[in-house]
């Protein structure tokens, strides 16, 4: 399966914002526990995009913004190009926007639930604990970080792993302060619940959804 191997950072300083990939760094949480500024775009430092910059101010087109648009959601939920205009062809043959149909299917992700339930600190890690068969969804073990979840869903870890060094850790951190209400997550037993699908004000509210629509109906 194709990946972006490349560095984090630099696809932020593409987008020109933070779009908070490499977990606890991106809060300015170092590996001892202590806050201080790690992020470039949290250090006061300028942040410029990658390779040879260009001298004067260029007019930034509208193609170029709906572009950019895709680009940082792909880059937030780690999903490449096919993939992605597979969601946008799926939510177009649904009821209801375009744009809002789309999202709510990429945040129905397991690797994302997982993310949102706290199991894992970015969606990086958590696609490679799915990829490895840590997660079960109704007691089974799925191991696809594209499938889609429903109401009703138990996310758990699976059983076996549980005495993990890296699960055993999570039951002794802190719940997860802005864990969306359309999941929970009970870190005592390492089991979750897909209370509700997510809809539009449970999703990045930076996102501007309608310009990918835009780009991709022309």
């Amino acid at each position: 399966m194709a990946k972006y191997t490349g560095p984090s950072c630099r696809l932020c300083r593409r987008e020109g914002e933070k779009l908070f990939l490499k977990g606890d760094r991106c809060y300015n949480i170092s590996k001892d526990g202590t806050t201080r500024a790690l992020c470039p775009f949290d250090k006061g430092e300028r942040v410029t995009p990658p390779g040879p910059q260009r001298n004067g101010r260029r007019k930034v087109s509208g193609y170029q913004q709906q572009l950019r648009e895709k680009q940082k959601v792909k880059r937030i939920y780690g999903i490449l190009e096919k993939q992605f205009y597979m969601y946008y062809e799926k939510a177009e043959k649904m009821k209801g926007a375009t744009g809002e149909n789309m999202l709510i299917l990429i945040e129905r992700r397991l690797d994302n639930v997982v993310f949102q339930m706290g199991i894992a600190v970015s969606r990086a890690q958590a696609r490679q604990l799915v990829c490895h068969g840590h997660i079960t969804v109704n007691g089974s073990k799925v191991d696809i970080p594209s499938y889609l979840v429903k109401a009703g869903d138990e996310i758990a870890v699976k059983a076996e792993k549980s005495d993990n060094a890296f699960f055993a850790a999570l039951k002794d951190a802190p719940i997860r302060a802005n864990m969306p209400k359309w999941v929970s997550f009970d870190r005592t037993t390492l089991t979750g619940k897909i209370e509700a699908l997510p809809v539009r004000e449970d999703i990045d509210s930076r996102i501007k959804e309608h310009m990918i629509v835009e780009l991709y109906s022309k």
